[in-house]
């Protein structure tokens, strides 16, 4: 009984449906997408060069000429050429959907690497700004600490100074010397010479 009852209820659509087996029409191609763009970028890329164009023209010329100057038993394609018009077009209708599928990969790689360099840019800009940011707080600690330079004439200056206090103090004790001995040289004499009124032993 339940399974008649849900047999006649309509199907809601919160529900979800069985999944049918898909029929061998319905089925999409399967196909390899990357094998198809790298098989239409080379025939895209070949179509865009001199030997083609030769390859081309070539092949154009000697059917309009067999089927012009040839014998009429072996004409196949006479005057109006519908055959290779036929060719021609079928040519271009392939050729076009492929070179747009070739300009369409070229575009997302274009993409990708415009990201790429994006990102490069970005992390160039940031490391930049770092070793902008690294060499002003150099220059400011350079700033506060002693240089060479300075270093060099501050002992400079302390030399001279040295210098200046060695002589003065030479001169000092050159001064010293002098007046010492002047005070030596100045100095009196006792008497060693006996007077007449000195008295008698």
């Amino acid at each position: 009984m339940p399974e008649q009852q849900q047999r006649s209820t309509p199907s809601r659509l919160d529900t979800p449906r069985d999944l049918r087996r898909r029929s061998f029409l319905s089925r999409r191609p399967s196909y390899d997408a990357d094998t198809f763009g790298v098989f239409a970028e080379q025939f895209a890329r070949f179509m865009g060069t001199a030997r083609f164009l030769i390859y081309m023209t070539a092949f154009v010329i000697v059917w309009v000429l067999w089927n012009t100057l040839a014998p009429a038993d072996w004409r196949y394609d006479p005057y109006a050429f519908i055959f290779l018009t036929l060719m021609l077009s079928l040519q271009a209708s392939y050729a076009a959907p492929l070179i747009l599928l070739a300009q369409n990969r070229q575009e997302q790689r274009d993409k990708v690497i415009a990201e790429q360099d994006r990102q490069a840019n970005a992390r160039a800009h940031a490391d930049m700004e770092f070793l902008a940011r690294e060499v002003a707080s150099l220059r400011m600690s350079v700033g506060e600490m002693a240089t060479r330079d300075f270093l060099r004439s501050e002992l400079r200056a302390l030399l001279q100074e040295l210098d200046e206090r060695a002589e003065a103090g030479a001169l000092e004790r050159a001064d010293e010397h002098a007046d010492r001995r002047q005070a030596r040289e100045t100095r009196p004499t006792p008497a060693t010479d006996a007077g007449p009124d000195s008295p008698a032993t």
